[in-house]
């Protein structure tokens, strides 16, 4: 509290008046306090913030945190016609196992022909973007989920040994919903390593109450989609693409898969998942 004292060459008052002045104007602060009668503290009052006054949340706050912000659209025209399995829930990631697959000169070369072939039959094809070889279904996780997912498969995968497996036969492909048709080379070496792969991603898919891969899955690696059934037009072609395939300087094409390290893919996460040794 502030006290007014004289100064010492003043004349007038003494220490007992000071005293009694500062007492005196003490007790008229207190009892404005008491009385809610001072004007700074009605001005206080109604400066105080309220929930409609909030500040909205940064865009660049949202943006951290993608899940949060706004919803996914399931409009097929942004993704090259393709429909969703499951329609699409803030919170909620699509997942999938698999072994990626890197191509090299040769096979960019064989995919193109096999495009401009299939192209011949009124059958347009889109290339992959990524060549994976599939050790799962897609499958939903919510976002806390994720995490809890890839350390319980973890652990599971160093009982597995790496290995390298071969793939050269076409095949053809359709999804449950015949929306999608592919067109794709089938595992000929390493399945039986890729069963004891699956056997542990199964494990943990049951563990979360999530569906298990096919009972008798076909390996293999997508090359290209179109939109549509279009099963039998591929079909009919199958045994050109085949010679296509096969008829190469240095023999039969053989794509090779190098399983060394399995990817789980949630949305727009990547996470590697090495074998043992």
């Amino acid at each position: 509290m502030l006290v007014g004292y004289s100064s010492s060459s003043g004349s007038s008052g003494s220490d007992e008046e000071s005293e009694a002045g500062a007492l005196t104007d003490n007790s008229k602060r207190r009892h404005d306090v008491d009385h809610g009668g001072s004007s700074v503290s009605k001005k206080l009052k109604a400066e105080e913030p309220t929930s409609e006054t909030r500040l909205p949340v940064p865009r660049c706050l949202l943006d951290m945190f993608p899940e949060e912000g706004d919803p996914q659209t399931d409009g097929s025209s942004l993704h090259g016609g393709r429909l969703r399995s499951f329609k699409h829930e803030r919170g909620n990631w699509a997942t999938c196992v698999y072994f990626p697959y890197h191509p090299h000169e040769e096979f960019s070369e064989l995919l193109e022909e096999l495009l401009e072939a299939v192209a011949a039959r009124d059958v347009v094809l889109t290339p992959q973007t990524e060549f994976h070889l599939s050790l799962s279904q897609t499958v939903v996780l919510r976002h806390h989920w994720i995490q809890p997912f890839t350390q319980s498969l973890r652990p599971r995968l160093v009982h597995c040994r790496r290995f390298v497996c071969s793939a050269g036969t076409l095949r053809v492909y359709c999804n449950a919903e015949k929306t999608r048709t592919f067109l794709g080379m089938e595992v000929s070496t390493g399945q039986a390593q890729l069963l004891e792969v699956v056997k542990a991603v199964d494990q943990t898919m049951a563990e979360f109450r999530l569906e298990t891969f096919y009972k008798e899955p076909s390996f293999h690696v997508s090359l290209a989609w179109c939109v549509g059934d279009f099963t039998k037009q591929l079909k009919d072609s199958l045994q050109e693409l085949q010679s296509l395939a096969d008829d190469h300087e240095d023999g039969p094409f053989l794509l090779r898969v190098d399983c060394r390290e399995l990817r789980c893919k949630a949305g727009n996460k990547t996470f590697g998942l090495p074998l043992g040794p």
